[in-house]
């Protein structure tokens, strides 16, 4: 039985990125050898076992063969007799299946070496067509090593176009994709994974909510702009996400029902759809707030929900602050001071009088609203801005 290190591990080593988990390839051995030793079976349509220390999986070595449509059609051959290099030969780039022997020796029989030399992220075979789910993957790593100066191998990207035309694209869970999306969205570069999507004709397949506003070159540009700015400030995917979706909604409005389509039928994260909810309907009067009266301007901290959720009031106006300033250049977003301070001003209402008076409920809060309005009308007045 001999151990090796493969995959993500060996190629960040490589790269010199912190490795943030480690996968191993068992050749010469059986599924009953490994439980035999303490391993803990948890793959489902292949044998993948975690270490009874470390918890890390180990796979055995196995082989692919295309059975069916979409990602799962495969059939699966596992056995003491798979080669490292047959396991390695089913993997998805180069750069993905390099291994590491015990004693450190790599084994490189594809070339990923020179494509981490040449910065390119290239298919290991033509058997890379047959699972559609790579065309996400690899779109997924050209963000992430965007900055390293990575790009597509031209020979990859035909192949990848040649999967979107098999349209098995759309039997791809959306769960899945978005698992995918999240991942790219946390990386330095997360607008190149919906520019690889384009390119490759992916995109109307995969996100079809948003596929009409990234045709028009506006709304595309401000919403690269925008998610670019945002991911300098969060390292979070659900705000990265909803910032990119509030620059695509700037200039097409029309798009408004798709987008309202994509909170409700997509499994975004709550926090994600809340976001992009809000963002959407509520931009443009955070962007008008300068010209609202204390009416209006109450109505809309209540649904920005500032006095409950403060750190996502914060981060509505980051977004909005990012898309203002990108979609105007050169132009500072006064508003964003402007709403921080009347929300902070109207809290300062003190219901402790109104209680000691035992009124009623609806009392209360008629003399809470005219208490924040009068707030308002003072602030407005003495506005400097």
């Amino acid at each position: 039985m001999e151990v090796y290190l493969v995959g993500g591990a060996v190629r960040d080593e490589l790269l010199g990125l912190p490795i943030t988990e480690r996968d191993w390839v068992v050749v010469g051995a059986t599924a009953e050898e490994m439980q035999s030793q303490g391993f803990q079976t948890v793959g489902k349509n292949f044998p993948v076992f975690l270490h009874p220390e470390s918890k890390e999986e180990y796979a055995l070595a196995r082989t692919e063969r295309k059975q069916g449509r979409g990602y799962h059609g495969f059939e699966v051959h596992a056995a003491p007799d798979v080669t490292l290099e047959e396991d390695l030969l089913r993997r998805d780039i180069t750069i993905n299946a390099i291994a590491q022997s015990e004693n450190g020796e790599i084994i490189d029989p594809y070339g990923g070496l020179q494509d981490i030399k040449n910065k390119v992220l290239r298919h290991v075979s033509d058997a890379f067509a047959e699972d559609p789910l790579r065309v996400l993957r690899i779109a997924r790593f050209a963000a992430k090593f965007h900055s390293l100066g990575f790009e597509i191998h031209q020979e990859t990207l035909s192949l990848m176009r040649q999967i979107v035309t098999t349209r098995e694209l759309r039997e791809i869970s959306r769960e899945r994709i978005w698992q995918e999306t999240s991942k790219a969205l946390l990386t330095d570069s997360p607008g190149e994974f919906f520019l690889v999507l384009q390119e490759t004709n992916a995109l109307a397949q995969v996100f079809p909510y948003i596929y009409y506003p990234l045709t028009l070159p506006e709304s595309s540009s401000l919403a690269h702009e925008v998610l670019k700015a945002i991911t300098k400030k969060y390292n979070d995917a659900n705000v990265r996400f909803a910032s990119f979706v509030g620059g695509l909604h700037f200039h097409a409005h029309e798009n408004h029902d798709n987008i309202k389509k994509l909170t409700l039928e997509f499994p975004l994260p709550n926090a994600c759809k809340k976001l992009v909810t809000l963002i959407i309907s509520l931009q443009n009067d955070c962007h008008n707030s300068l010209h609202l009266n204390a009416q209006q301007l109450l109505q809309l901290l209540r649904k920005l929900d500032a006095r409950r959720n403060p750190e996502r009031f914060i981060i509505l106006l980051d977004i909005c602050e990012a898309t203002y300033t990108c979609a105007h250049k050169n132009s500072s977003y006064k508003q964003k001071k402007w709403l921080q301070t009347i929300a902070i001003e109207v809290e300062k209402v003190s219901i402790d009088t109104w209680i000691r008076e035992k009124i009623s409920a609806e009392e209360l809060t008629t003399n809470i609203q005219q208490a924040q309005l009068t707030i308002l009308e003072d602030l407005l007045k003495n506005r400097d801005y």
